[in-house]
């Protein structure tokens, strides 16, 4: 089982590497995808029942569309410490 996770996470990020070239629409897609089947094989992985693996793919599918269309506007939300958070480029 860990042969398995560890080579589709290498295949992951060979798959990752081609998104440079990807349209901002495309990216988002890619994004959302790419953390639903992060969010379900997380849920595979704990042993999960149905209704929590449905709730990990719809959660990795809204973190994947979050990442996506941050990397496209170049925009991160940085936390002050107080509890809030501020805009500012990605470094």
């Amino acid at each position: 089982m860990r042969v398995w996770i560890t080579g589709l996470a290498m295949a992951s990020l060979l798959v990752m590497a081609g998104c440079d070239t990807m349209s901002p629409g495309a990216r988002t897609v890619a994004g959302a995808a790419g953390g639903a089947a992060a969010g379900l094989i997380t849920a595979e992985v704990l042993d999960a029942d149905d209704d929590w693996r449905l709730i990990a793919a719809l959660g990795g599918a809204a973190a994947g569309t979050v990442v996506a269309q941050n990397r496209q506007n170049n925009m991160c939300a940085y936390s002050r410490g107080d509890g809030t958070y501020y805009k500012a480029p990605c470094r």
